[in-house]
């Protein structure tokens, strides 16, 4: 049976700012597809940068997002009863997506605040190289890094 194909989705920019990751980082952050309360944290986040840093939040965000993305990632692959982790480079349209959950997930696993407060303190620290989700990013890569030998499997 053939697989279902994949159309390329129109995505559309957030109101404040008219970014379209923004938009795209919005809707990763939403839950039970409460969007309005996914925008307030996304927003009142972004304030709390300007607060921060001085600088614009816009810029903040890019910047934060573009140290998180992943050039590296490993897929496991089975050959002949074993399963190897395979390095691949990692899509153009997955990349976004996984430097923004793991941005979500770093900010959701810190605790005592607010989320806006979460987001807004990692946002900060990934647009330095720092934080849970560069470490994450690191990580990830040391482990392709790691398995290179089998970079053979790829197909």
């Amino acid at each position: 049976m053939r697989k279902k194909r994949n159309y390329k989705r129109d995505h559309e920019p957030d109101l404040n700012y008219g970014s379209v990751l923004i938009g795209r980082f919005i809707n990763y952050l939403m839950e039970d597809g409460k969007k309005l309360v996914a925008e307030k944290v996304m927003y009142k986040a972004l304030d709390e940068v300007k607060k921060a840093t001085g600088q614009e939040p816009l810029q903040v965000f890019e910047k934060a997002m573009e140290n998180v993305t992943p050039m590296v990632e490993v897929t496991s692959k089975r050959v002949g009863g074993a399963n190897y982790q395979v390095p691949r480079e990692v899509r153009q349209e997955r990349k976004f997506m996984l430097a923004a959950r793991w941005m979500i997930d770093a900010a959701r696993k810190k605790t005592g605040k607010p989320m806006s407060a979460r987001l807004a303190e990692e946002l900060v620290l990934a647009s330095k190289n720092e934080g849970s989700a560069i470490k994450k990013k690191l990580d990830t890569h040391r482990m392709a890094e790691a398995n290179r030998a089998f970079a053979h499997f790829a197909r």
